[in-house]
């Protein structure tokens, strides 16, 4: 037997490594991620008064705060048992619009385009962001603006680009005013130029990757999402509905506070990383998958103009349940325009300059859940407080921690096509990291394990073969 190494993955946020196994013959026998980092963010806010939970949980993740930002906010509204003025509402989903279009920006320009424009095999020292800035200087160019764009629009809202304060308990802090937003409205139309752009690229080159699209976790999944009552896209309010692999919903209009009778979670004997899993299947049956591949298989449409048109081709082409995780690059790409769409639509809403944008209240419930899709996927805040309104549990299902399972089993599955342990080559192992990359893991936002690991105990004769194990 021979084992194989990817310590670190690269080009993700967090920390992890892959092992491979082979057998005498050069075959991959098994494969796993190993996400080596825990945060604990679950037990050391415990004894924290409820209203700071919006902050201390922003800081998991320099990407993605604003997420959590509006889960924690939006657990903390169901404490005070409120509801955000509607111009409140509004802003809070502006500003985590703009902060999808900066993540996946960032994903799709900076982590996995040098995959896509200088390819899977090409010289390693030079497939990074620099040899695509080299070699494709005007993508490179895209990739910055967009997300610069969408980090401005972050900043002009909430003051800061990174952890803001401005996202509260009960709405938003101060109001938008009509300078900010036709200021934000004069950028709007650069940004989409460049989504549609690098839409139209993408879909001319992507079927050069038909055996990458094959084998990078193309397997059958359940997929989860938030949708509308209608089945529209939501990103910031909704419920949660499941799909099977064949596009048949099998659960829908999941509340926030029922999350718990659809979702359990596992601990695995090689990661910090929980394994969620959908709980009428039970696990390991119960795989799901979340994010934006999982959104567009989920939703019944995106509900704004371009991004329902780019929705149809993209089901037109792959089917209603498109599988391969490969196609997290191109539904990725289909959300930024949606998002951009949607921020247009919401600044034209004259009611979004409200002064009202805050309700105020105490602990009128001592218990509060808030879901939001994160630009990973879906994201859930719970929590118990005491009758003063301090931390006594708190429980976060951050996206990554969603997609474990599938992440490992299409780890396995690109380990099982690709590598060739008697003819190794490096590009080989960067398609088992690329397809880690696909989903756009956020290790730091989702190792916050309540409980223990299991124990898991083998014994290997000198030939590998199992002798004993013991689990516990």
């Amino acid at each position: 037997m021979k084992t194989l190494k990817i310590d670190p993955v690269t080009r993700i946020e967090g920390h992890a490594r892959v092992t491979i196994q082979l057998n005498d013959e050069g075959r991959v026998t098994d494969a796993q991620i190993h996400v080596t980092q825990v945060r604990g963010f679950e037990k050391f806010t415990e004894g924290r008064p409820y209203y700071e939970m919006p902050s201390i949980t922003a800081r998991i993740c320099g990407i993605c705060p604003v997420s959590h930002l509006l889960a924690s906010s939006k657990a903390c509204d169901a404490i005070m048992a409120v509801e955000p003025p509607p111009a409140g509402v509004k802003l809070r989903e502006l500003i985590h619009c703009a902060q999808f279009v900066q993540s996946h920006a960032l994903s799709f320009f900076h982590l996995s385009a040098p995959d896509l424009l200088l390819g899977m095999d090409s010289d390693p020292v030079r497939r990074n962001v620099l040899g695509l800035i080299e070699q494709h200087p005007e993508r490179a160019r895209d990739g910055i603006a967009l997300r610069k764009f969408g980090q401005q629009v972050i900043e002009r809202l909430a003051g800061e680009r990174v952890h803001p304060s401005w996202t509260v308990p009960g709405g938003v802090n101060t109001p938008l005013s009509s300078e900010v937003r036709d200021r934000i409205l004069a950028d709007l139309p650069a940004a989409k130029t460049i989504a549609r752009r690098t839409l139209a690229f993408f879909k001319g080159v992507v079927d050069q990757f038909a055996e990458e699209i094959a084998n990078f976790g193309n397997i059958p999944t359940l997929y989860a999402g938030l949708v509308d009552s209608t089945g529209g896209l939501q990103l910031y309010d909704g419920k949660l509905r499941f799909r099977d692999a064949e596009g048949n919903i099998v659960t829908d209009q999941v509340r926030p506070r029922n999350y718990a009778e659809y979702i359990a979670e596992t601990t695995l004997p090689n990661s910090y990383l929980k394994a969620p899993y959908y709980k009428p299947l039970g696990y390991p049956e119960g795989v799901y998958r979340v994010g934006p591949l999982a959104r567009l298989n989920v939703a019944d449409r995106c509900g704004t103009p371009e991004a329902d048109a780019e929705f149809a081709e993209f089901h037109q082409r792959y089917g209603r349940a498109v599988s391969s995780a490969f196609h997290y690059h191109y539904a990725r790409l289909i959300e930024a325009l949606y998002a951009l769409e949607r921020m247009e639509a919401l600044l034209a809403d004259p009611a979004i300059l409200d002064k009202h944008v805050r309700a105020h209240a105490g602990v009128n419930s001592l218990e509060g859940v808030g879901i939001a899709e994160a630009p990973r996927g879906v994201l859930i805040h719970h929590y118990k407080v005491d009758e003063k309104g301090a931390i006594r549990w708190a429980n976060l299902i951050v996206a990554t921690g969603h997609n474990n399972l599938a992440m490992n089993r299409s780890v396995r599955q690109v380990s099982e096509h690709f590598i060739d342990g008697n003819h190794l080559q490096e590009g080989m192992l960067n398609r088992v990291s690329a397809v880690v990359r696909a989903y756009d893991p956020c290790l730091s936002c989702s190792t916050h394990a309540a409980g223990l690991p299991d124990i898991y105990i083998r014994l290997l004769a000198p030939d590998g073969t199992l002798l004993d194990e013991l689990r516990q």
